[in-house]
């Protein structure tokens, strides 16, 4: 399976928080799956740290690095045709990072990692 985690379950891996579902566990650990990060999602925890709203242990840009590869997950690029896709998704989220995650999902196949609800209510393959 091809497995693209939203940003809070990327984080939550970081810090093997007990919030992580036990089942996003095991996918994300499995070695038949492969692991996703956007980078919107790294552009979120930029934007979100600079506000003083997520605090790391160090800065972004190597909090972020760093993560992904100690957790064996590969950067995924924000291509133009998921960038356009946006435009076809109903207005169910008004969260753009997850939008964006949404139409990425859809446009290269992959499935969301996420306890985002709303996130499930669109035409992309979600697990929690």
């Amino acid at each position: 399976m091809r497995l693209l985690l939203d940003t809070c379950t990327f984080l939550w891996i970081a810090s093997d928080a007990p919030a992580l579902s036990g089942r996003a566990r095991q996918l994300f650990r499995s070695p038949d799956n492969e692991v996703f990060l956007s980078v919107g999602s790294a552009w979120e925890i930029a934007i979100k740290h600079a506000l003083g709203r997520l605090p790391l242990p160090e800065v972004p840009e190597r909090f972020v690095p760093e993560m992904r590869e100690a957790h064996g997950i590969v950067s995924l690029a924000v291509d133009e045709e998921a960038a356009l896709h946006l435009s076809r998704l109903p207005d169910l989220h008004r969260d753009p990072f997850d939008r964006l995650l949404v139409s990425q999902a859809i446009v290269h196949g992959l499935t969301i990692v996420t306890p985002d609800a709303l996130v499930t209510q669109y035409p992309a393959r979600t697990i929690w």
